[in-house]
């Protein structure tokens, strides 16, 4: 019998027959277009056919090239910023980015402020984006073509008065003469840019000299006051010039040839950092940032990786102090080791910070600091000093922490009181404790844990998956979530409460909100900044949908909380001395497990209920077939037990999805509800435990990563209890359904075959039917869904082991 799966991230639950499914790189690569970007897209214009004062936009541009090239020839630096100051415009920044401000306010006139966050607006050569505030957690991301000007005449100091140009300038003072700037598709991409060439490129310089002047830019020889250096990566590989030192040394973008060919061929100039060649030219893929790098590279560094900080009492590994005995400094109950997090996407910034005191045995103490972006360990800036005062040395631990996040130290430690400060970092507060990717078995430890174990050997087998290093990896991998800098298997519960409090506030200030357009759009963007400083991401984006919010944040969430567990029940194994560490902490979990005889007729029966609710998906134009491996009996000490349950009314077997990283958090506290409430799949009825009678539904947790075959599926008794409401679309209040804690069954588009239904024991119903078309095509659920809101009316009885493989794979009992 075939069977067919996809992959998915996080909770990736259908929402329509013609559902796009995207690989983990194709879902980054969208992201990372979608960046920056106004939504909805509005439609280009012809620049050709705009009239602006009579002139059509192709003489405007002319017209401003000309004015450009004789204003540079004239007035320095220094001068237009001192036309900024006069007019009231921000004349802070480089050298290129003053020229660029001056000369569009003086031929376009000066800009008002930014409409969402009164701050000041600048041409980055593709739009007008806000260099302000938004909130004390994000930096203001409003972009826009069409900028509001002020209408009054512009303020010229003497010197400008007393230079060649004062007439030209003084011809566009008046509002009313002033032309109209078109921001758009146009064939002059480069206009009001100064370009700067450096080194052998593909083409001569004389080449692009021509191309650059045709799209309405100008050439320099020296990189004073340009917008970008093109060079060959190979002038760094050589050990750069003086001309390269020089633009780094002011700011300058140094960015490849292909920013010219994009920027041509997309008749618009292309985002300079995406084509910056300053760090891309490390070797291998080392010293590039994870979000810089393309996913798989990202993916096989991220695996490979390890991590660098365990918790509150690990010693950071690159110190090596480790290796001498050091442990971190602890002095009236405060360990001196502190992790911190800002992402602001205005400001381009997603960094990592570190502070630690180190006690190395008949040493002195040693202050350690290092600030970076994940992957960037050649550029980070990182200092280690030994301290023979150990009051000098906290006092300068505690003086770094408030420059650091404009905080005082020991209110946050002993009472974790903090205020939030623009653009300063924010503490992520760890535990004390091992990161399970630190603490867990590695690969080679896998076989010999198993070898002593004295488990039934296919429960050691399983024991040795949910107390291996590899499934956590895997899952903060594909969430990006897998700094190996920061313990994120390790975070406390004041953080991770913390975490949901703010997504719950946030999705209650969305539904309610009545905002539209760019001041929607900046409460979404703050939510995300201020949701990637809580969760640090080695590739953050912009939150714009519910949808996104489901897979990105609240599954996030919930497999980071299920990790932290994991990371408390397992410890160290690698310092363990047990004879039987798996052994051990299978008596940690406090559960039963045991395999189920493949001649059983509950082994038919599952592997019946799997064919007739499964059915193909395509990933990548490929189908993956499933099969079983092996099914576990269960019985958990947490939550109700199956006698318990079995006493209830109108009792169902259904599939639950989980994360094979979720499991043990599962089999030892038992199934928690969901996060929140957000209108899409898995989340629609509020904070309940969610289940299918498909298995197709369950799987898509399951099977997270192609190269990642094994998974899990849960089958769990699950009571509808006396009353039962049925909905095909999510209530606008979901509150009265947790509260009341009744049944919700939410109609799919497709449903088991009610005909094919069996009792299976004590009036115990197994929806095994085949899926068939339902009443209700025009639901948003692609399957059925079951939401309780009380964790005793479900109850965890089978764990089904399956192997997701290509098409064609056939799924039967195992001999």
């Amino acid at each position: 019998m075939k069977v067919h799966e996809k992959r998915s991230h996080s909770h990736a639950h259908g929402t329509g027959d013609e559902e796009k499914i995207m690989t983990r790189k194709q879902k980054a690569d969208q992201l990372k277009s979608n960046e920056g970007k106004e939504s909805p897209k509005k439609p280009k214009l012809e620049a050709d056919n705009d009239q602006h004062n009579g002139k059509a936009t192709t003489e405007v541009a002319k017209e401003f090239e000309e004015f450009c090239k004789s204003v540079r020839e004239h007035l320095s630096v220094a001068q237009m910023r001192e036309i900024l100051e006069a007019n009231g415009q921000d004349s802070s920044g480089s050298d290129a980015s003053v020229v660029i401000k001056c000369l569009d306010m003086l031929f376009y006139g000066p800009l008002e402020k930014c409409q969402i966050c009164n701050g000041d607006l600048e041409f980055d050569g593709n739009r007008y984006s806000c260099k302000g505030t938004y909130s004390e957690w994000s930096s203001c991301v409003y972009k826009t073509r069409s900028p509001a000007r002020k209408q009054e005449p512009l303020k010229l100091p003497d010197s400008v008065l007393n230079s060649p140009v004062a007439e030209l300038v003084k011809k566009y003072e008046d509002p009313k003469l002033r032309p109209h700037r078109y921001v758009g598709v146009t064939d002059k991409p480069f206009l009001g840019m100064m370009i700067s060439l450096m080194g052998r490129l593909s083409r001569t310089h004389q080449y692009w000299k021509t191309k650059i002047e045709k799209h309405g830019g100008t050439v320099s020889n020296s990189v004073v006051g340009v917008t970008c250096l093109v060079a060959s990566p190979a002038e760094r590989e050589r050990g750069g010039s003086s001309k390269l030192v020089e633009a780094m040394e002011r700011g300058v973008r140094v960015v490849s040839e292909a920013w010219l060919l994009d920027s041509i061929e997309k008749q618009e100039a292309q985002p300079l950092e995406a084509y910056d060649i300053v760090t891309d030219l490390a070797v291998d893929g080392k010293g590039i940032p994870w979000d810089k790098q393309v996913p798989e590279e990202h993916a096989i560094e991220s695996l490979s990786a390890e991590l660098k900080l365990y918790g509150k009492r690990g010693v950071y590994k690159d110190t090596r102090l480790q290796e001498q005995g050091g442990q971190i400094f602890e002095e009236d109950g405060i360990l001196y080791n502190c992790v911190f997090s800002l992402c602001d996407q205005g400001g381009a910034i997603n960094e990592y910070c570190i502070m630690q005191l180190v006690k190395v045995p008949d040493s002195n103490l040693h202050l350690y600091y290092k600030k970076g972006r994940v992957g960037d360990d050649p550029n980070a800036e990182e200092r280690l000093e030994e301290w023979k005062d150990v009051d000098g040395a906290v006092k300068e631990f505690v003086r770094l922490f408030e420059e650091v996040t404009g905080n005082e130290f020991e209110p946050w430690e002993r009472e974790k009181k903090f205020q939030k400060k623009p653009l300063k970092f924010y503490p992520i507060d760890i535990d004390d404790g091992v990161d399970v990717r630190c603490g867990g078995l590695g690969l080679r430890q896998l076989g010999v844990a198993a070898a002593h174990c004295k488990l039934e050997p296919m429960v050691a087998n399983f024991m040795k998956v949910i107390c291996g290093q590899e499934i956590y990896k895997y899952a903060l991998m594909e969430m990006d979530l897998d700094a190996p800098d920061l313990p994120m298997g390790m975070l406390s519960n004041v953080h991770l409460k913390r975490c949901e409090e703010v997504l719950q506030e946030f999705i209650e200030k969305v539904k309610s909100m009545k905002e539209s357009g760019p001041k929607a759009e900046a409460v979404w963007s703050d939510f995300s900044q201020r949701w990637f400083t809580l969760m640090h991401s080695s590739r953050p984006f912009i939150f714009r949908d519910y949808q996104e919010l489901a897979d990105h944040a609240a599954a996030s969430f919930e497999c980071v909380r299920d990790i932290v567990v994991a990371s408390h029940m397992i410890g160290h194994m690698g310092d363990d001395t047990l004879d039987d560490p798996l052994s051990d902490r299978y008596k940690k979990i406090g559960c039963s497990i045991s395999p189920l005889d493949k001649d059983s007729e509950d082994y038919k029966m599952i592997l019946n209920y799997v064919e007739k609710t499964y059915e193909p998906v395509k990933l990548a134009d490929i189908e993956y077939g499933i099969s079983v491996e092996n099914i576990f009996n269960v019985e958990t000490k947490e939550g109700p037990s199956f006698d318990e349950v079995k006493k209830l009314p109108n009792k169902r077997l259904l599939w639950c999805g989980t994360r094979s990283s979720n499991l043990l958090r599962h089999l030892h506290k038992g199934f928690l509800p969901a996060s929140c409430s957000l209108p899409v799949p898995g989340y629609m009825f509020g904070k309940g435990i969610v289940c299918s009678d498909a298995a197709a539904e369950a799987a898509r947790y399951g099977f997270t990563a192609v190269d990642r075959p094994e998974g899990f599926l849960v089958l769990a008794v699950f009571s509808q209890g006396e009353e039962i409401v049925e909905l095909k679309n999510p209530p606008e209040d979901t509150k009265p359904l947790e509260e009341k804690k009744v049944c919700v069954k939410g109609l799919g588009r497709k449903k088991p075959d009610e005909s094919e239904y069996i009792d299976w024991k004590d009036d115990i119903k197994v929806p095994c039917g085949s899926l068939i078309p339902s009443e209700h095509q025009d639901s948003p659920l692609e399957y059925n869904e079951y939401t309780v809101y009380d964790p005793r009316q479900v109850s965890m009885r089978f764990l089904v082991g399956v192997k997701f493989e290509e098409k064609d794979t056939v799924m039967d009992a195992q001999d």
